[in-house]
């Protein structure tokens, strides 16, 4: 009998990994709502680096309102004609969008039979699209879940290469509030990763 993705026991850590991957797509898709803030409100972290990011940002979503983080992240990502920011894998490696980053995620998400939904018009290298995509493969949301060698392949090629420096400048961007421990976690985040699968070996 061929084990199926409900079948295959993913590990506690492994899903952790997958929930944050996917909390961090959610809260760089768009501004969230009030659900997604309470969500984020009743989150708590231990006493490591990664821990403590998430205890502030729990703390500033007890204090925001939705229109306010709304206004942020429209500062931050849309403005007019462009925001603050541009979280693009292409932009950050190249300085330009719809570059050679794109082409080869596309190719990859081919490989794994993924593909941009109809009604999403963002370039599939965007922050937020990556940090779905891995979560997914860890699950195994789309298909059986990535072994370890495949989730680092991924990472070290669409990740690894800008996401950190994506995250620091969103903790230091002019227009981030509720943004900048968005930007601490997932810079902590990423790093641990990298560091996990430099030491996996595979």
């Amino acid at each position: 009998m061929t084990a199926t993705p409900d079948t295959i026991a993913i590990a506690d850590e492994d899903r952790l990994r997958a929930d944050l991957y996917n909390y961090l797509g959610l809260i760089l898709a768009r501004p969230p709502d009030a659900g997604l803030l309470a969500q984020t409100a009743g989150l708590s972290g231990d006493e490591s680096d990664l821990g403590q990011a998430i205890t502030t940002l729990a703390k500033l979503a007890k204090l925001t309102r939705a229109t306010t983080v709304e206004s942020e992240y429209n500062r931050l990502f849309i403005g007019l004609g462009r925001g603050e920011l541009l979280p693009y894998a292409s932009y950050y490696l190249t300085g330009f969008l719809n570059e050679k980053p794109l082409a080869l995620l596309r190719q990859d998400m081919a490989a794994r039979g993924l593909a941009r939904a109809d009604n999403v018009f963002e370039p599939e290298d965007n922050i937020s699209s990556l940090m779905e995509m891995m979560g997914a493969m860890i699950v195994g949301r789309f298909g059986p879940p990535a072994d370890l060698a495949a989730q680092k392949s991924f990472f070290n090629k669409h990740i690894a290469p800008w996401a950190g420096h994506f995250f620091a400048d969103l903790e230091g961007a002019k227009n981030s509030v509720f943004y900048a421990p968005v930007g601490s976690v997932g810079r902590i985040f990423v790093s641990i990763e990298a560091d996990a699968f430099r030491m996996s070996g595979t």
